[in-house]
């Protein structure tokens, strides 16, 4: 009997550390980030007390992050399988939006163990926290808002009144129908069947917004807008909804963002205004508005 129980456990233990070592290969980082993020965070736990919302709290990560490089497709380095990649050395528009949220998730809950990073981060990157391969990450900006807002870890502003006087009418397919430019969807077809459905399914979805021409320093965007909302850029690109995304951040001369560009190669507070921004940009329609909940 006792030499019985000794086998089951000896299997269940093999058990166990197959599956750690199955949960440990999803997940791709580099020791610097783990040193970055436990002292991101420990800093920040101080900041969560003294700040009154999570937007406020974004911005403080968020500018420990500044002239960080703008690296395109960190998260595409493993076309086979889906891994969980923590990369705070070098970030695009979406991984700095997703970097700050998941630092200030964490602050908000007192978590500050870089275990609690990457639980934290899955939950912020993939449908409703599951990693279930490539699929399974939210590719589009408008499906990301729709699975958060279900998750109650973010609202996106819907007012019917100003500033969001515009109606967005998604129609989604640019993925589907560039499978080439996507390692993964390159390297397996199959995918593509399935990120198809998930277009079909945001396609003809409505979503009031702030059209570029109304991005002005007025009170009514001051109160529609917050330090440390997300901001999403609408566009009127075939196949695409959201251009390009970042963090709000007001000053004396009106709303700017702080993110990661491409312009400017790093992360950054853009110089100039957020509508002066969209001007230069003729493919910029205006922008959508999501909060982080308290």
């Amino acid at each position: 009997m006792r030499r019985r129980l000794y086998i089951i456990t000896g299997l269940l233990f093999a058990f166990m550390l197959q599956i750690h070592g199955a949960q440990k290969a999803k997940t791709s980082y580099d020791r610097q980030d783990s040193i970055t993020v436990t002292r991101l965070l420990a800093g920040g736990l101080a900041a969560a007390d003294s700040l009154s919302s999570s937007g406020k709290l974004a911005l403080f990560f968020a500018r420990q992050l500044l002239n960080r490089p703008y690296v395109a497709h960190t998260l595409e380095g493993f076309p086979d399988q889906e891994r969980l990649v923590v990369n705070t050395r070098q970030l695009d528009c979406t991984t700095l939006v997703e970097t700050v949220m998941t630092l200030t998730l964490c602050a908000k809950q007192r978590q500050t163990s870089f275990a609690d990073y990457c639980r934290m981060l899955q939950q912020v990157r993939y449908r409703q926290g599951k990693l279930d391969g490539y699929p399974s990450r939210l590719h589009y900006f408008s499906d990301w808002i729709n699975d958060k807002t279900l998750m109650g870890l973010v609202s996106e502003i819907q007012q019917e009144r100003a500033p969001f006087t515009a109606v967005q009418k998604l129609n989604i397919n640019y993925m589907s129908t560039h499978p080439n430019a996507y390692a993964a969807l390159k390297k397996h077809p199959r995918m593509v069947s399935e990120i198809a459905e998930q277009e079909r399914a945001l396609t003809g979805l409505c979503y009031r917004y702030i059209p570029k021409s109304q991005v002005k320093n007025t009170k009514a965007l001051r109160q529609a807008v917050h330090d440390g909302d997300i901001i999403a850029i609408t566009c009127n690109k075939p196949g695409l909804d959201i251009a390009h995304v970042g963090y709000a951040l007001w000053r004396k001369d009106g709303l700017h963002l702080l993110n990661a560009s491409m312009i400017h190669k790093k992360v950054v507070i853009e110089p100039m205004t957020l509508g002066q921004y969209l001007s230069k940009h003729p493919s910029h329609t205006g922008i959508r508005v999501i909060r982080i909940k308290n």
